[in-house]
Formats: C-alpha cells, sequence, structure tokens
C-alpha cells in the first residue's frame, strides 16, 4: 500500500482532462491521507463487529437495535463528532418483536434437527408443541375450503415445496469489466412506470431509466390476503405455520415476515420457515403417507409501541453557511441473521467516513452529518420521515430552510462488495464532476459513473424531494444468491478488503462535495404528490418483503 500511493503526493492537485471537468478539482494530498487512514488505521469491521455480533439482528423496533443506535451514538461521541444523538422520528412505529428461543426438530418416522427460523411479528409456542404435519399448499383464499377442519394441532406446510438443484455456478459475483460498461450505457428510453432490468449478473442491482419512478408492485394484495390467511389459520386452531425457504438449498433460509407491526393487524399462529432440504424431505415422506411428527419449541416477545428514531452526529463546518453534506445508511436489519451484509455494512462504513474526516482534522466549510436510518426495511420509513422533518414534504413540496443547504447525500445498501462506481440518478449534470472525484480510486476498480437509477434504499427519499442523493454500484458478491434477509447475513460473510476501499471512496467524495465551492447540482423540482424514486424495494430484488 505504501508504494502503490507514494507518488499521489508529488501532485497537490489533480484536473481532470475532460473541457467539462476543468473547473472540478481533487487535492491529491487529502486523498492520500485518506486512504492511508482508510487502510492503516480502519476501524469499519470493530464497528461491524458490534452491530453484528453483540447487538444483531436489528429488527426496527426491537431491543437489538435500540442497543446497536446506543452503541453508535456513544461511539461517534468519542472519536469527537458533534451532537451524537438518537434522534426521533413519527410518534410511534408499531409494536417491536424479538425471538428469544427457536428450537425445531422431527421426532418421526426419525429424529432430525431442523434448520429453520421464526418469522417476525408472528408469535412464540409457549413451550415445546409437537403434532402431526401436513401439507395445506394455500395461495388463495380459493383454497380454504379445501382445508376447513382438517388443521387444528397440526404442523400446516403451506407452501409448494421448492426443488433444491445442484449449484453449478458459484454463489459470489464480482462485475467483470463487460458487465460495468453494459451498465454504463443509458437504457433507452421507455415510457414512465415502464422499468428497465438490465441483466448483468447473479444479484446486480434492478436500475431504472433516467426518472422512472419505483415500482409499487402489488404489495397491498399480497399484505391482504397475508391477513385473511393468518385469520383462517388462527381460526383454524393450527399449531405452527410452516413455509419453505424462497431460496434454493444449502440450508441458507429466506423469507418474510409472518405478521405486521401494527398492533391493529391480524396476529398470525406461530410461523416459522425452514431450509429447502428439510422442508422437501417431510413432503415427500407426507407425499408416501408415512407420518411425520414435528416439535418447535418458539419463544417471542411482543414490546409495545414506542417513538422510533435516527442516529445522527456531524462534523461542524468552518463556514457553516455554506451548508451540509450528508452521507448515511439504514442501521435497521432483518431479523435472521445479525444483519451483517444489509446494512451493518453500510453502516459501518458511513460511521468510518466520519472517523477518518475527524481524525485527520479536515478543514471542511460545509458541515458533515451523519444517518443512520431505521424502519428502511418497512419502506425507508426513518429517512423519509427526516426529509420531511427537515427539508420537504413531498406531498406538498413546500421547502424548508435546510433544503437549500443540502450539497448532497451520499448512502450505501447494496451489500459488503467494494464500489465499482456510482449512479447519477438521472442527474447528467454529476457525470463530468464524479469522473474527475472518482480518478484516484480507478485502479482500486472504481470506473463507473452511469445515468442510470437505482432504486429501493434511503437515497430515493433525497432525490424525492429534488435533493441530490446517490446510491454507489457494488460488486454483488454474495448478496443476493447467500446473505440478503437469510440466516446467512452474518459477519463472517463481510469482506473486510472491500470495506476499506468504500470508506475511502465515500470518505473522499464526502470531503471533495464539503469543499466544493458550489454546491451540487440539482435537477428540477419534482412536482408536489409526484414522489420522484420515492417507491421502495424495487431496487433490489428482495426475496423477503417488508415487515408491515
Amino acid at each position: 500500500m505504501q508504494k502503490c500511493f507514494a507518488g499521489l503526493l508529488v501532485l497537490s492537485t489533480f484536473t481532470a482532462s475532460m473541457p467539462l471537468a476543468a473547473q472540478e478539482k481533487v487535492d491529491l494530498s487529502v486523498i492520500n491521507k485518506i486512504k492511508n487512514e482508510a487502510f492503516q488505521n480502519s476501524k469499519v469491521m470493530d464497528s461491524a463487529f458490534y452491530l453484528t455480533d453483540v447487538y444483531g439482528p436489528r429488527l426496527t423496533g426491537s431491543s437489538g437495535l435500540k442497543a446497536a443506535a446506543e452503541w453508535a451514538s456513544k461511539t461517534m461521541n468519542e472519536w469527537g463528532l458533534f451532537g451524537a444523538k438518537l434522534e426521533p422520528w413519527g410518534s410511534e412505529f408499531g409494536r417491536g418483536w424479538n425471538c428469544t428461543r427457536f428450537s425445531a426438530m422431527m421426532k418421526e418416522p426419525e429424529f432430525q434437527p431442523i434448520i429453520g427460523v421464526a418469522r417476525p411479528w408472528s408469535p412464540g409456542t409457549n413451550g415445546p408443541v409437537s403434532g402431526q404435519a401436513i401439507l395445506a399448499t394455500i395461495t388463495s383464499a380459493a383454497d380454504f375450503d379445501k382445508y376447513k377442519g382438517k388443521l387444528k394441532g397440526k404442523m400446516v406446510l403451506v407452501t409448494a415445496p421448492r426443488m433444491s438443484e445442484m449449484q453449478l455456478a458459484a454463489l459470489g459475483h464480482r462485475y467483470t469489466e463487460a458487465e460495468l460498461e453494459a451498465e454504463a450505457v443509458a437504457p433507452d428510453p421507455v415510457l414512465r412506470g415502464a422499468m428497465a432490468y438490465p441483466g448483468l449478473a447473479p444479484g446486480a442491482s434492478r436500475t431504472q431509466a433516467p426518472g422512472g419512478p419505483g415500482a409499487a408492485g402489488g404489495r397491498g394484495g399480497m399484505m391482504a390476503f397475508r391477513n385473511e390467511l393468518n385469520k383462517f389459520l388462527v381460526d383454524e386452531g393450527a399449531a405452527v405455520v410452516i413455509s419453505a425457504s424462497t431460496g434454493t438449498d444449502g440450508g441458507t433460509v429466506f423469507s418474510s415476515a409472518a405478521g405486521s407491526q401494527d398492533p391493529t393487524a391480524q396476529l398470525p399462529p406461530p410461523s416459522v420457515t425452514i431450509s429447502n432440504e428439510h422442508y422437501n424431505r417431510i413432503t415427500r415422506l407426507l407425499d408416501k403417507n408415512v407420518p411425520v411428527t414435528l416439535e418447535f419449541d418458539i419463544a417471542a416477545k411482543f414490546t409495545d409501541p414506542a417513538p422510533p428514531f435516527n442516529v445522527v452526529a456531524e462534523i461542524p463546518g468552518t463556514n457553516p453557511e455554506k451548508g451540509i453534506v450528508m452521507v448515511g445508511a439504514h442501521l435497521d436489519s432483518w431479523s435472521f441473521g445479525t444483519g451483517a451484509t444489509d446494512n451493518a455494512a453500510g453502516s459501518a462504513v458511513a460511521m468510518e467516513v466520519m472517523r477518518i474526516l475527524k481524525a485527520l482534522d479536515l478543514k471542511m466549510p460545509r458541515t458533515v452529518r451523519i444517518g443512520l436510518w431505521t424502519g428502511e426495511e418497512q419502506g425507508l420509513l426513518g429517512s423519509r420521515a427526516y426529509v420531511k422533518e427537515h427539508f420537504a414534504d413531498p406531498a406538498d413540496m413546500k421547502l424548508k430552510p435546510e433544503h437549500a443547504k443540502l450539497s448532497g447525500y451520499f448512502n450505501l445498501d447494496n451489500g459488503t462488495g467494494k464500489i465499482r462506481g456510482v449512479y447519477l440518478q438521472g442527474n447528467d449534470m454529476m457525470r463530468p464532476i464524479f469522473e474527475t472525484w472518482l480518478a484516484p480510486f480507478k485502479d482500486m476498480g472504481v470506473t463507473t459513473v452511469t445515468i442510470r437509477n437505482t432504486s429501493g434504499t434511503d437515497h430515493l427519499s433525497f432525490d424525492g424531494v429534488g435533493l441530490p442523493g446517490f446510491q454507489f454500484i457494488q460488486d454483488p458478491d454474495e448478496y443476493m444468491t447467500r446473505t440478503h434477509h437469510s440466516n446467512m447475513d452474518l459477519y463472517d460473510r463481510l469482506q473486510p478488503g472491500d470495506l476499506m476501499q468504500a470508506s475511502a471512496v465515500i470518505a473522499a467524495m464526502v470531503y471533495d462535495t464539503a469543499v466544493r465551492d458550489e454546491q451540487l447540482p440539482r435537477k428540477p423540482l419534482p412536482k408536489a404528490g409526484q414522489g420522484r424514486g420515492m417507491g421502495g424495494g424495487g431496487g433490489r430484488p428482495a426475496r423477503a418483503g417488508a415487515g408491515n
């Protein structure tokens, strides 16, 4: 590392050769310092350890999230950041949920431990419960009559088996140069509301044509059927409801919430998801009329609704009138693993960016602020509330004073993969700026600036009110194939070198924004109620639905 970066000290500034970028300058002496701090004194994996092994999982409303937020606030105060605190948003999120015990086994025809997880917002079993398994594939309300009077006290398998196939391709993937070149090409124009999903690679983020809104999908209908199904299963007296993983094989379990954090919503029966291999064994036995006895022991704790919060802290600027730069990620996670790649990775990197800038004591005219959001998994709730409170409500687009002061927001939320570029989010005015700023990181694989949008995470809350909000292109790694919303989303899947690289890249871009003479250029303001980019969930083809 020392040898690679020594030559950077020769020049004090870097000026891109492109005429459009002639006014953009990069202080390479500062970039060199940022790289050295990020690579020689990194604390990013220490932060990731506390957010995962110590305090994970971090489902919004859970005790784990509260403890993680308090640790993050305390740590940033110790680093010397100003005003680190838990900032409330809204009056309440809904009821909290924690799983405190999970045990599952087949007792007959032979003993077998079962790999599985309790699904969020479903109750426990009040001690060990045994019962006969029954396959009751229910895909619509029309199926209810088939099983009426047959489910009392039973272990009810409600999804069709998903046959496991041998994996011939590696689960992990890094972008090739050809794939990055394809991502950099502007998509063909599409009618508003039509999505363009370029097929890049396994696990690649879905992207959109510039200006295209996020897809709402059939979420409302799915939630309505889920509530209807839960009521039917409760009324029929099902002991435990069992689903197959939405993944493929290898003992990795992907799933969604069984119920809602809304205290007025129908409470489901005790609900679990188990690995496909174990689910399939049970269904094969039942198909041959071999009785199967299962036992579950689940303890789940609901907590009363409490005010939700984000975590904020800042480095005051030397000229606060110049405004603000923000960096952020969502702190909350799903409940099955410890929320490592989704999104302790992004939160640890955002914290590391702040640590690096503070440790180097860089003099920046603009204030640099961090936001660690909660409620992202339920629809970007925390960042949306923050934007509404500080900048503008997209419903009426009445701008608040801070709206004019925010130069830009940088977000990280696509797993542990290293940064390979940035999405312009339809803002072509940013192209020469980003190309210049990223040039010192070209030898680290950061090469791609694309006009495309990416959806599904917290930069949309800022973009939706006309503020420059950006998410980075990251190597897919194992994000959609192994870790996203699964029981394998653990510290071990994090890639230290990738997170150190991301910390350096984002710290440099935040610094460049904080010292730039002018604010970052903005797209035209959206109209009231237009909610440009505010649709959640469209950017990452999630295996698990949100929890509400």
